[in-house]
C-alpha cells in the first residue's frame, strides 16, 4: 500500500512539475515577446491573465467532472492541451491577439493539475502522512520553477524562443501520455473508482465544514497568489532596467525559485513548531520586506537577495494549501480543492492586468512597491483564520 502512494504521488509530483513549467516559463518569454511584439506593460499583463484566468476558470468544472469520470483522463488531455497550446505559439504567433488565444486555451488545459493532483494525493495517503505528502507534492512544482525557466531561457539564446517553447510542449505530450499509462497501472484516478464518503455522510455542496475559516483562507490565499503573480511579472522587468539580460533574467528567476522550493519545506516545518497563523504573519512580512528591497537595491544586491525572498514568497502557499483539507469534507474534496485553487488562481490571473495599467502609468518600480504594501493585508485577516487551525503551545 505505500508503495502504490508513494507511486501516485510521484506520478502527482511529475504532473505538478511539467505544469508549473508550462506557467513560468512565461515569466521568461514576457519581455521577449514585449520587444519583438512591440506590447505595453497593459498587453504584457492581459497576457498572464489570459493564461491564469483559463487556469482558474476550469478548476471548478474540473473538479466536478472528475467525481464523474476520474482524474486520469482528465489530468491526461489537460496537460496534452496545455502542451500544443505552447507547441502553437511557437510555431504561429504573429502578435499580441494570437498569443492572448493560444495562451487562453494553455492556461484552459493547465486546470486541471491542482484540484485533481491535489485529489489524488490526498486519497492514496488517506491514512497517512497526508500533510507531508501535499507538502511534497507542492515543492516538485517548484522544481519545475526551478529547472524549466532556467533552460528554457538559455534555449531561447540558443535556438530563439519559438523552438524553446515548441520543444517544452513536445515534452509535455510526452508526460501526458505517462500521466495516463502510469495512473491505469496503478489501477487509480479511474471513472469507476469509488468516492470515499465521510461518516455521517450528506450532500453538503462543497464540503466545507468550517464557512468562517475556509473564507478567511481563501482570502489570504488570494492575496498571496496576485502578490506572487505580480512580483514575477515585472520583476523581469526591473531587472533588466538595473542592466541584467535575458538570460539572466532566467538566473535570477531560477534563483527565487530555488527558494521557493526550500520554502516549502522550511516553512511547514516551521509551521509545525510555531503554528500556522505565526508562519504566515512571518512569511508575507518578509515577502513585503523584500519587494520593497527590490525596487531600491543595485543589481547584485537584488540578486543576492532573491533566493531569500523566495522561501517567503512560496513558503506561505505551502502552509495555506496543506490547511484546506482540514477544513473541507473527504467526499468533496476534489470540487473544494477546486473552489480555492479558482479563488487564488482567479484572484493571481487579475494581478498582472491591474498591476501593468499601473504599471504604464507610474512605472514598474511604484508599482512593486504597492505590491509589497498590498501582501501587508493579509496579517489581519490572519485574525479571522486563527479560531479555526490548531496551534501548537507555547512554551
Amino acid at each position: 500500500m505505500k508503495t502504490r502512494a508513494r507511486a501516485v504521488l510521484a506520478t502527482a509530483s511529475g504532473t505538478h512539475f511539467v505544469h508549473d513549467g508550462f506557467s513560468d516559463i512565461l515569466y521568461v518569454l514576457l519581455p521577449v515577446w514585449a520587444q519583438e511584439f512591440r506590447l505595453n506593460l497593459a498587453q504584457v499583463g492581459l497576457i498572464r491573465t489570459a493564461y491564469t484566468a483559463a487556469m482558474a476558470s476550469f478548476q471548478i468544472p474540473a473538479g466536478l467532472l472528475a467525481e464523474r469520470w476520474g482524474e486520469r483522463r482528465l489530468l491526461a488531455a489537460g496537460t496534452a492541451l496545455t502542451a500544443c497550446g505552447f507547441i502553437a505559439a511557437g510555431a504561429w504567433a504573429g502578435g499580441f491577439a494570437s498569443l492572448l488565444v493560444l495562451l487562453l486555451i494553455a492556461g484552459l488545459g493547465s486546470g486541471v493539475q491542482h484540484p485533481l493532483s491535489s485529489s489524488l494525493v490526498s486519497k492514496a495517503y488517506e491514512t497517512g502522512a497526508r500533510r507531508a505528502a501535499l507538502g511534497t507534492y507542492n515543492f516538485s512544482g517548484d522544481l519545475g520553477k526551478v529547472a524549466v525557466p532556467a533552460a528554457v531561457a538559455f534555449a531561447a539564446t540558443v535556438v530563439g524562443w519559438r523552438a524553446a517553447a515548441a520543444g517544452y510542449g513536445v515534452f509535455g505530450l510526452a508526460a501526458a501520455l505517462a500521466i495516463v499509462l502510469l495512473l491505469a497501472r496503478l489501477a487509480t484516478g479511474g471513472a469507476s473508482e469509488p468516492v470515499p464518503r465521510a461518516p455521517g455522510y450528506a450532500a453538503n455542496g462543497w464540503g466545507i465544514r468550517d464557512a468562517r475559516g475556509f473564507q478567511a483562507l481563501s482570502a489570504i490565499g488570494m492575496i498571496d497568489n496576485a502578490t506572487r503573480t505580480g512580483l514575477l511579472t515585472f520583476l523581469p522587468f526591473a531587472l533588466i532596467a538595473k542592466g541584467s539580460t535575458v538570460a539572466g533574467v532566467g538566473s535570477a528567476l531560477a534563483l527565487l525559485f530555488a527558494g521557493g522550493a526550500i520554502g516549502k519545506f522550511v516553512c511547514g516545518l516551521v509551521a509545525e513548531k510555531v503554528g500556522v497563523i505565526r508562519t504566515v504573519v512571518l512569511t508575507e512580512a518578509a515577502t513585503a520586506g523584500g519587494i520593497a528591497l527590490v525596487v531600491v537595491v543595485p543589481l547584485p544586491v537584488v540578486l543576492a537577495m532573491l533566493l531569500p525572498l523566495g522561501i517567503a514568497l512560496n513558503g506561505t502557499s505551502s502552509v495555506l494549501y496543506a490547511t484546506v483539507a482540514d477544513l473541507v469534507t473527504v467526499d468533496r474534496r476534489s470540487r473544494a480543492y477546486g473552489l480555492y485553487y479558482t479563488l487564488s488562481v482567479g484572484a493571481s490571473s487579475s494581478a498582472p492586468t491591474v498591476y501593468g495599467l499601473l504599471g504604464d502609468a507610474v512605472g514598474v518600480g511604484p508599482t512593486l512597491m504597492v505590491v509589497a504594501l498590498v501582501v501587508l493585508v493579509t496579517i489581519p485577516l490572519c485574525l479571522a483564520l486563527r479560531a479555526s487551525v490548531a496551534e501548537p503551545a507555547r512554551a
